[in-house]
């Protein structure tokens, strides 16, 4: 039996909305219908590229679409809080970019705008559905490596502030810890839990954003040890450490291909995992399967979830001021 079709409309047509629609291309029972952008030459030339059928020079014009099921808001952070909750009064589903919002008021309006209106909302952390982070969180729990007592993890690479102008707008939800900082977070969340304790502290801008951010989590019998930049590189792997052996994911992690597992500081094992397309194809079917069982929210990446992370951020936004 075939499965019903979810129409997806796509506002906010940058980078990320480029390599989410091809990864949508790969998924057999969803359809790009709709894409909208201030600029309606911009909207014509993604959906002729992406197979769309219809471009928009307004959101609200595709928000206003009958045909469209649910809604990736792919725009600039500060927006997200605003037109997440627009999308769902309009009756939609919503996968909104991260950071879903840029405090931790609006998330939380964001997820009971989403109950209030019985639909489908989720924080596009595809790092989350990836094969390779999926069977670790598996293996860890199983308990491969004892218990977790250590995790490094960073993110980062050289911005411009001419080719990344966004990014170093503070009024865009710009700098390291909004960008990328959440991805490091969200690692040590989904293994430990909430911190105890954080510490951070933040190389600003003269504009006041972040351009890099350092960052310990502290736990009862556990450390996460941090880091995101926007003006200079790292490994970019991460290492999760345990009273019985430790795993390190492939480079980049949090677009991860595989694993190694150590044991007694010797490689035990190399698995390979390769993910479907870009990566963003797991998210896809996760929210195609949500909306077809009459889900309003994963069980993988749930509502507390994301608002849990954004709390978590935002204090360490806090923190790093000081």
């Amino acid at each position: 039996m075939k499965k019903q079709k979810i129409k997806w409309g796509i506002i906010g047509l940058g980078n990320i909305a480029n390599q989410f629609a091809g990864d949508l291309l790969l998924i057999e029972n969803a359809e790009l219908t709709a894409v909208a952008s201030r600029d309606l030459s911009n909207a014509r030339e993604f959906a002729k590229q992406y197979k769309a059928a219809k471009a928009y020079e307004s959101y609200d014009l595709l928000f206003d679409d009958p045909e469209v099921d649910i809604v990736y808001i792919a725009t600039p952070h500060n927006s997200h809080a605003e037109l997440s909750i627009k999308a769902l009064e309009s009756g939609k589903h919503v996968l909104c970019e991260k950071p879903m919002a840029l405090s931790y008021t609006d998330a939380q309006r964001m997820v009971q705008a989403a109950k209030k209106y019985n639909k489908f909302f989720m924080e596009a952390f595809w790092t989350r559905f990836i094969p390779s982070i999926q069977e670790v969180l598996q293996k860890i729990e199983n308990g491969i490596i004892g218990n977790v007592n250590y995790i490094k993890a960073d993110f980062a690479f050289h911005g411009s502030e001419t080719e990344n102008k966004r990014l170093f707008e503070k009024e865009l939800g710009g700098g390291a810890l909004f960008d990328i900082g959440v991805y490091p977070l969200f690692l040590s969340y989904i293994l430990l839990g909430n911190p105890k304790e954080i510490l951070a502290k933040a190389i600003k801008h003269r504009n006041d954003i972040d351009l890099q951010i350092s960052m310990i989590l502290q736990y009862e019998s556990a450390q996460s040890v941090l880091h995101a930049s926007i003006v200079s590189e790292s490994d970019m792997k991460a290492v999760i450490a345990g009273t019985e052996g430790r795993i390190e994911l492939n480079v980049p992690w949090y677009a991860a291909n595989g694993y190694s597992l150590f044991k007694n500081d010797e490689k035990e094992a190399v698995i390979t995992l390769p993910t479907l397309g870009k990566g963003y194809s797991h998210e896809i079917i996760e929210c195609q399967n949500c909306i077809l069982n009459n889900q309003i929210e994963s069980k993988l990446w749930s509502h507390q979830n994301c608002t849990d992370l954004s709390r978590i951020v935002e204090e360490v936004k806090i923190k790093s001021e000081y």
